[in-house]
């Protein structure tokens, strides 16, 4: 391993490791944690002696928890650090997940423990992501008066039905039989097999057809995945085409008295409690992007990105969550009447000269 702390960069054989080292952070990813990692990935590109790459987590807790909104919540309230940071900060992370998404070898995250918001950027964009007895996955950013980013336009709407719409917009945790059902996840290994996973990798020489052998070895069954059955009842409530609705439709299936009624109870008091602004931008978001790709979806996000930075909720909801983290955040606009057609247009306006785009 090398020295720089927070991001360590080892290799094994034919292996280059990166560990996000940040534990007591649940290893969320700061601005200067992309900007280590994305020249090792370009050097590893072109490493002949470096086959796969594994990136994995420190400690027992967590994958990656995510990027620092602190710090830009900080920057973007001109209370400390760069206060560029609520533009350089998106920019770079979505050059870093593009980056992965095409990166020319095997590319394989250990999704052990807390996956969500930059660390679902930092894995599913690649192309292999292994899911444990540990994974607790999630996007739970209208929680936090922002939406689900990092490729999330993509990899929300390649879900089953209308999973991915109720997953973006409620923040509902996942383990690992759901995160393989919606395809977060390519396989299942139990953990007290990471390790040997881990050094069978080291040992190959070979192309994406050993890495999926070697993977194959390794993965098991982890059972049902509880959406599966739940998704009948998820299509029905989450298929309208307005916030408004899925919560009638959700007050109507929690009325019917099946199986799914308290399920649609709990999911519509749920909703109520986010960002009014939050919801209907991420519905817009996920409608308007259905069939985009990656490149597609990040130049989508980063343009929204830059209107939340200018705007209220983001900051009282990370106030709220993270914070003074009182739980009771003080949205504006406070209910989904207030939030207008036209103010959820202005979300989605192009950014004159300021536009994510890629060379």
């Amino acid at each position: 391993m090398s020295d720089g702390h927070e991001i360590l960069l080892g290799r094994e054989g034919g292996l280059a490791i990166v560990t996000i080292n940040r534990p007591q952070a649940l290893n969320a990813l700061t601005l200067a944690n992309y900007r280590r990692l994305d020249p090792a990935l370009r050097g590893w590109a072109a490493d002949p002696a470096v086959h796969v790459v594994v990136v994995r987590g420190a400690g027992d807790r967590a994958f990656c928890a995510g990027g620092d909104v602190r710090a830009v919540y900080e920057a973007g309230r001109g209370i400390g650090g760069d206060p560029d940071l609520t533009v350089v900060f998106f920019r770079e992370e979505y050059e870093l997940i593009r980056r992965i998404h095409r990166f020319p070898k095997p590319y394989v995250a250990l999704i052990d423990g807390i996956t969500m918001g930059g660390g679902a950027g930092i894995s599913v964009n690649g192309a292999y992501r292994i899911a444990t007895e540990g994974t607790l996955f999630a996007m739970p950013e209208t929680s936090i008066g922002l939406f689900p980013d990092v490729g999330a336009t993509r990899f929300l709407n390649r879900c089953p039905g209308q999973v991915g719409r109720y997953l973006g917009l409620t923040g509902a945790r996942l383990h690992a039989a759901d995160a393989l059902y919606c395809g977060f996840a390519t396989h299942f290994v139990a953990r007290e097999d990471i390790e040997r996973l881990v050094a069978a990798l080291s040992a190959t020489k070979a192309d994406d057809g050993t890495i999926d052998a070697i993977l194959d070895r390794y993965a098991t069954d982890p059972g049902p995945a509880p959406l599966s059955a739940l998704q009948p009842a998820i299509d029905r409530c989450f298929a309208q085409n307005a916030i408004e609705g899925i919560l009638d439709a959700l007050e109507t299936e929690a009325a019917r008295g099946g199986e799914q009624s308290a399920w649609a109870a709990e999911t519509r008091t749920g909703l109520l409690t986010k960002s009014p602004t939050s919801l209907k931008i991420t519905l817009r978001q996920l409608t308007i992007g259905r069939d985009y790709d990656l490149d597609a979806a990040l130049a989508l996000e980063y343009r929204m990105t830059q209107h939340v930075m200018a705007a209220h909720d983001f900051y009282e909801g990370v106030r709220a969550m993270l914070i003074d983290r009182d739980r009771k955040p003080k949205w504006q606009p406070a209910t989904l009447a207030e939030v207008t057609d036209t103010l959820v247009d202005a979300y989605f306006t192009p950014l004159a000269g300021r536009e994510l785009q890629f060379a």
